[in-house]
C-alpha cells in the first residue's frame, strides 16, 4: 500500500453476533475522500434481531425496513464503485462473512476484494492507532458503531498515524 494515497475502508453494523446475524448497515470511505452509508433491507430469512446490537447501533428492525436499500443494490453499487479495488475492514473476520452473505442473496460476484486492515499497518501505526483513533473521535464527535463514521474514522486514523510517522 502506497503511504501516500487513502486506504478505502469497509465498515459493517450487524443485527447481532454469531450464527443468523446478518448485515444491517454498511459504509465505505473510498480512497478519494467520498464516503458513503445504506442501511440494508432485511431478507424475509434474515429474522436474527438482538436487542443489545439495536442498543450500539441505534438502528431499529423498522428502520431496515423503511428506509432500508435492497441488497442486490447494494451489491450493484459497491461493485460499480470498487471494482478492481482492495477495500480494509478492521473487523474482518466478521465483515468478510456478512459482505459474502449480502452478495449471496444478491446472486452477485465481488469485483473487488477486502482485505484485513492490520496487513497495510506499519509498527508505528500498529503502536500509535487506538490513541490515534480515540482522539480523532473526540475531535469530530463521531458516533461509535455507525458504519459510515466508523469507515471515514478508520481512515483518517491511518492518514494521520502514517504523516505522525513520516515526521517523527
Amino acid at each position: 500500500m502506497d503511504r501516500n494515497r487513502n486506504p478505502a475502508i469497509l465498515d459493517i453494523e450487524a443485527s447481532g453476533f454469531g450464527k443468523g446475524s446478518y448485515p444491517i448497515e454498511i459504509g465505505v470511505a473510498a480512497e478519494n475522500g467520498k464516503s458513503y452509508s445504506w442501511l440494508v433491507y432485511p431478507e424475509s430469512d434474515w429474522t436474527h434481531w438482538q436487542p443489545e446490537a439495536a442498543r450500539l447501533h441505534r438502528i431499529t428492525r423498522d428502520d431496515l425496513l423503511k428506509d432500508g436499500v435492497k441488497p442486490a443494490v447494494i451489491a450493484e453499487t459497491l461493485n460499480e464503485l470498487f471494482e478492481g479495488q482492495t477495500l480494509y475492514s478492521d473487523g474482518w473476520g466478521f465483515d468478510s462473512g456478512w459482505l459474502s452473505l449480502l452478495f449471496y442473496v444478491a446472486r452477485k460476484s465481488m469485483l473487488f476484494k477486502l482485505e484485513t486492515l492490520p496487513r497495510i499497518l506499519s509498527e508505528y501505526q500498529l503502536e500509535h492507532w487506538d490513541r490515534v483513533k480515540a482522539e480523532l473521535r473526540e475531535k469530530h464527535g463521531w458516533v461509535h458503531h455507525r458504519a459510515e463514521q466508523d469507515a471515514k474514522l478508520l481512515q483518517k486514523t491511518y492518514q494521520k498515524t502514517a504523516i505522525n510517522e513520516t515526521l517523527k
